[in-house]
């Protein structure tokens, strides 16, 4: 990753969310973006212009920039009609993007769309996470990561977020990955952790 200092940048056409500029390298936020947090708390894993992703709950597009910024290619996933309309844009400035409009539970959907990737970013606020990943792991070559960032609230708000942050781990673990990084998001998301996994090479 490229770093100005204790900066996270990549590099980039600016103005996709009135980011900051330094020279012709685009701020990326930790506050605005849970990727670019992990990047500054923990080690995350290393995107490069080979690197292929596929990128559950796109949203509006605001990480998905930073990460075309670096990646070969980004298959981003987003099911609401509103913030696709703003990835439409971003993915418009960027060749590398192919915006997809499906449900990240569903990846039947968008099976004949997405090539095997090297790396899935998943961020939906939804309860069935450790699941969403693991029916989409279809698409990851072995040997590729997930990061998974969960939103312990989502899964179930009556629960203690490091509960459901066990369980979401023991799950992942059951269904065949090896975690290779896991930590908390704090103080730039609460209640937010990241788990970063690697698909077993068969």
């Amino acid at each position: 990753m490229i770093w100005i200092g204790d900066v996270l940048v990549s590099h980039g056409e600016g103005g996709v969310y009135s980011e900051r500029m330094l020279g012709n390298a685009r701020v990326w936020d930790p506050f605005r973006s849970k990727l670019a947090a992990l990047y500054h708390k923990g080690t995350g894993v290393e995107i490069t212009a080979e690197t292929r992703v596929l990128y559950l709950g796109a949203a509006n597009g605001t990480t998905v920039s930073h990460v075309a910024d670096y990646a070969d290619v980004v298959y981003a996933v987003e099911f609401a009609p509103r913030p696709m309309q703003d990835l439409l844009e971003v993915a418009r400035r960027r060749r590398n993007i192919v915006p997809v409009m499906a449900d990240a539970t569903r990846p039947e959907q968008y099976a004949p769309l997405v090539e095997s990737v090297d790396l899935i970013y998943q961020d939906v606020a939804q309860p069935d996470q450790a699941m969403i990943a693991i029916r989409n792991s279809v698409f990851l070559r072995d040997g590729g990561h997930l990061i998974l960032m969960l939103k312990t609230r989502s899964v179930d708000v009556r629960k203690e977020p490091d509960i459901v942050f066990q369980e979401t781990v023991d799950a992942l673990i059951s269904a065949g990955f090896v975690v290779q990084e896991s930590l908390w998001l704090v103080p730039y998301h609460q209640d937010h952790a990241a788990i970063i996994c690697t698909k077993p090479e068969v």
